[in-house]
């Protein structure tokens, strides 16, 4: 057998395409291929910390049986790597799969979208923001060459901005991928433009969050968005885990607000606690009850859906509301029956987590 010599000048191309594919979202796109659990290890990040105070759910043993054994074969055959269910503050139920378990990282996904909601009511708590009829461009005013003059803070939280925006993970030209692999959000986020008047339809995009999380950055004034999640949220919660959210890039990098909290099952539920108690935590008013009403209500007025307010989904006439991520992450809520479930997955799986939240809600 001849052995063909090695081409030093062939290698080099491939090492300069490999290069070069890694410093661009296409190259990202085709070198990580599909969002995945493990997101939260390929992008750079700012750190949230564990503070020194830590809330911690009381918690009873799963209760063994035919059923519960049956259920646990459900989500471990779907996909599902974490699974809490918290009734009246108490874990009735907690199991991981997949080999993860209590300390394993998981990316929020979409649910970020649900947490930002939540800091800008903050702000708007605290006069950062004036109100949420303000016209997004107060904040980002090169939009306005955009047409974004018209568009309001509301229309953000709502998806009713009539942002044209393709978000379609599996075209690595989409807007969506750009944002999620791209090393540059606020050059992308220039680019911008509307596809139709807002305030006419419900159209969930990814792009709205994004632009709202650069709204809320310019609100604080230099302060970065992480560190106000840390002082909102993270230490008064009491958190039991260290956490991050990814950011585009390390230098001056913008967090990914339409994704990409990067935390613990149990941390994660202890969001859902916080608007399932109206906005307060043992005695604190961490945002208002009256923002915590507005962004969970059952409506469709000015163009909104009835199954999505401020950043959360609401997936019935109940009062119940959720935050939702790709492949599978659900922080449940319903305040009625004082219950929170909290699901992670690498993927949905081949079940309708949101009927099955509602079903189990139904027997408590």
């Amino acid at each position: 057998m001849i052995k063909r010599p090695i081409n030093i000048r062939n290698i080099f191309l491939l090492c300069l395409l490999i290069s070069t594919l890694g410093s661009c979202s296409l190259g990202r796109f085709i070198v990580f291929n599909f969002a995945d659990a493990n997101d939260h290890k390929k992008f750079p990040k700012r750190a949230l910390g564990k503070p020194e105070k830590t809330f911690y759910f009381a918690k009873r043993p799963n209760k063994q049986s035919p059923a519960i054994d049956s259920f646990e074969y459900i989500l471990e055959s779907n996909k599902t790597v974490a699974f809490l269910v918290i009734k009246d503050d108490t874990i009735t139920y907690e199991n991981y799969f997949n080999k993860y378990d209590t300390a394993s990282i998981v990316p929020s996904f979409s649910m970020a979208k649900s947490i930002l909601s939540i800091l800008v009511g903050c702000a708007i708590d605290e006069g950062l923001i004036d109100s949420i009829g303000e016209p997004m461009t107060n904040y980002v005013p090169e939009l306005k060459k955009n047409g974004f003059d018209k568009v309001t803070i509301k229309h953000l939280l709502q998806m009713t901005s009539g942002l044209k925006f393709n978000e379609g993970y599996f075209n690595p030209f989409g807007h969506v991928a750009t944002f999620y692999y791209g090393l540059n959000l606020r050059k992308n986020i220039k680019h911008l433009k509307l596809k139709q008047a807002p305030g006419e339809s419900m159209d969930y995009v990814s792009g709205n969050t994004q632009l709202l999380g650069l709204v809320l950055e310019r609100a604080l004034d230099g302060k970065k968005l992480t560190d106000y999640l840390q002082e909102k949220l993270w230490t008064p919660l009491g958190m039991e885990y260290d956490a991050s959210w990814s950011i585009d890039r390390k230098k001056n990098g913008l967090e990914k607000t339409f994704c990409c909290i990067n935390a613990r099952a149990r941390d994660f539920a202890k969001i859902g606690r916080l608007y399932l108690n109206k906005g307060n935590w043992e005695g604190q008013q961490i945002v208002s009850e009256d923002w915590v009403r507005q962004s969970t209500q059952f409506d469709n007025s000015e163009g909104s859906s009835t199954g999505y307010q401020y950043q959360w989904w609401i997936p019935s006439a109940n009062g119940d509301f959720m935050a939702q991520g790709i492949l599978g992450q659900y922080i449940y809520v319903n305040p009625k029956k004082n219950l929170i479930i909290v699901r992670l997955g690498k993927n949905y799986g081949k079940v309708s987590w949101r009927n099955s939240f509602l079903q189990m809600a139904a027997k408590y």
